[in-house]
C-alpha cells in the first residue's frame, strides 16, 4: 500500500474530532478538487512508503490509539484498504475518509465511513457515487465543503433530497480559506428556523488547523 504519511495525533475533523488517532495517509487521488488541502498526498514530495496490511496493523498497535484514521489522498484507491480497514476493526476503532466518488460498501460495519459529497465549488461534484448515501450507516457521516452560498445551498437540497440525518452524522465545513466558518456558522443560525434540514447538522472544525497551524511531525 502507497502510504505517505503516519503518525499520532488529534483527529481534526469530523464527528470524532479531538480524539487521539494513528493517522495513516495513502497516497494518490483521482479527483482534482480546486481547494484541496492536501495536495502533498496526491504528489509527494517524497516516494510514497511501500508498506503492507500486516505492516500497518503492527505500526497502529504499537501507538495504542484506540482510533485509526485512514484518509488521502483518496484511500480506496488501495486495493487492500477494506482488508486493512477490517483487520484494524478488531482492536481498533477505524474511520475512512473518502471523497464519494469510489463505493463505499467493500467497508463492512463496524468500520465507520465519512463520505465528502464535493460541492460545486470543487468542480468535482459530477463524480459523487449517490448510491452511497443509501449505504449509510449508524456511525457513519456525510461532510459537505463549503465555500460559497451556492455551495450551502447545494449542501441543504443534498440533505433534504436524500433524507440524511440520524443516525448518521451531517457535518458542514466550511473551505479554508474561501470562507470562514464564523460566516458558515452564521448562515446555519439564522436559517435554523425555516430549514428543516439543519436540525440534523453539526459545524465541523478543522482543529488542527487550530492545534498546529504548521504541518505536523511525521511519527515513525
Amino acid at each position: 500500500m502507497q502510504v505517505v504519511e503516519r503518525l499520532v495525533t488529534l483527529c481534526g475533523e469530523t464527528h470524532l474530532a479531538g480524539l487521539p488517532c494513528s493517522l495513516i495517509r495513502f497516497a494518490g487521488c483521482d479527483l482534482e478538487c480546486r481547494w484541496c488541502d492536501t495536495r502533498y498526498a496526491v504528489e509527494p514530495v517524497q516516494e510514497p512508503q511501500e508498506l503492507s496490511v500486516e505492516e500497518l496493523v503492527r505500526w497502529a498497535r504499537s501507538r495504542r490509539a484506540r482510533l485509526v484514521l485512514l484518509t488521502g489522498g483518496e484511500p480506496l484507491l488501495q486495493a487492500d484498504l477494506p482488508e486493512l480497514a477490517s483487520t484494524l476493526a478488531r482492536e481498533h476503532q477505524v474511520l475512512v475518509e473518502t471523497s464519494g466518488a469510489h463505493d463505499i460498501t467493500a467497508l463492512g460495519a463496524p468500520v465507520m465511513r465519512c463520505v465528502d459529497v464535493k460541492s460545486p465549488s470543487s468542480g468535482q461534484s459530477h463524480r459523487m457515487v449517490w448510491d452511497n448515501l443509501r449505504d449509510l450507516r449508524e456511525g457513519d457521516a456525510v461532510k459537505f465543503v463549503i465555500a460559497s452560498r451556492e455551495d450551502y445551498a447545494y449542501a441543504l437540497e443534498v440533505i433534504e433530497k436524500h433524507a440524511l440525518g440520524r443516525p448518521v452524522n451531517i457535518l458542514l465545513s466550511s473551505a479554508y480559506p474561501h470562507l470562514k466558518p464564523a460566516e458558515l456558522a452564521a448562515w446555519i443560525v439564522r436559517d435554523l428556523g425555516s430549514v428543516h434540514s439543519l436540525a440534523e447538522v453539526r459545524l465541523n472544525l478543522q482543529l488542527h488547523r487550530v492545534f498546529w497551524p504548521d504541518l505536523e511531525q511525521e511519527v515513525d
